[in-house]
């Protein structure tokens, strides 16, 4: 099972999105664990990876397993941030960084799963999101649980 980390950066009303070039849908910047390294060494490295920033006191926001219709899956662990140090890369080679007012980061195409788990990033409680999505070979969304939040306190 694969391992990926990401994080919803919040910064001044806006989010640090990242516009993948395969279907041009947006995605919170990230990507996956190496070996024996944590959730939370991993979403350090792979955000100043693919946007040079490295984030200050991340704060997990969801856990979530996908499911693709040829029965593989992995799991993704989403921080959102308020704080980081550094300059955002002009290029990247996973696509384009793009600052998203936070009115509007919903509104952008991206996968289904990803909005949800967007939106509660975007509002953070004391819970952590859980579930599962089942997608097509084609990424569209066949089914979505989202675990009860009582169940995801920490």
């Amino acid at each position: 099972m694969q391992r990926i980390t990401n994080a919803v950066y919040i910064q001044n009303g806006k989010v640090l999105m990242l516009k993948k070039p395969r279907r041009n849908w947006y995605a919170a910047p990230g990507g996956k664990m190496e070996p024996g390294e944590s959730i939370y060494q991993a979403v350090i490295r792979e955000y100043k990876e693919e946007t040079g920033l490295s984030l200050l006191k991340p704060k997990l926001s969801s856990v979530f397993t996908f499911v693709m219709e040829d029965e593989s899956e992995w799991m993704m662990f989403t921080y959102y941030c308020h704080q980081a140090e550094g300059e955002v890369l002009s290029n990247t080679p996973e696509g384009i960084l793009e600052w998203v007012s936070v009115n509007q980061v919903l509104d952008l195409p991206m996968a289904e799963g990803d909005r949800t788990i967007i939106e509660h990033a975007l509002h953070p409680s004391e819970f952590v999101l859980t579930g599962t999505f089942y997608y097509t070979y084609d990424f569209q969304l066949q089914k979505k649980i989202v675990d009860d939040r009582e169940s995801s306190f920490i």
